[in-house]
């Protein structure tokens, strides 16, 4: 398996495709909260098998902070190390950036997932689109 950073529109139509199995169909998320309007100002990363798409994230920039979003895996899978390798894919391209903080929302039940990354929860819980999260952050 290899995660790239999204720069063709098949790309970039794969990590959406991944998002909206998962986020959508799996999780009921609205269509039109989960694809929203800082599609285009993030850089979308995908995880490939071989040419399949299997799991997908995106990162940008907020008030100074490296904001990771939209992290998902196709239930197959997971559990396999492909959420580890989207996130490594998005680390390694923040650490090329000035920033000092990533920050994500964690849905509750990955929270132990994003620990093992280095992640701490500093927030308490809230929920967006109808899923309970906290803010969680790391130092680079």
């Amino acid at each position: 398996m290899k995660a790239i950073q999204a720069t063709t529109e098949e790309q970039l139509n794969d990590a959406f495709k991944i998002r909206k199995k998962v986020f959508v169909d799996e999780q009921h998320v609205d269509v039109a909260e989960e694809i929203d309007e800082y599609e285009n100002d993030s850089i979308h990363f995908v995880l490939y098998d071989d040419q399949k798409a299997v799991a997908a994230g995106r990162f940008r920039v907020v008030e100074g902070k490296g904001k990771v979003e939209r992290i998902c895996v196709l239930p197959s899978y997971r559990g396999k190390g492909a959420g580890k390798m989207i996130m490594d894919a998005i680390h390694s391209y923040a650490s090329g950036m000035d920033i000092k903080v990533l920050k994500l929302n964690a849905q509750t039940h990955a929270i132990p997932f994003y620990e093992k990354l280095g992640y701490q929860v500093v927030s308490s819980e809230f929920l967006d689109a109808g899923i309970p999260h906290k803010t969680m952050e790391k130092e680079v």
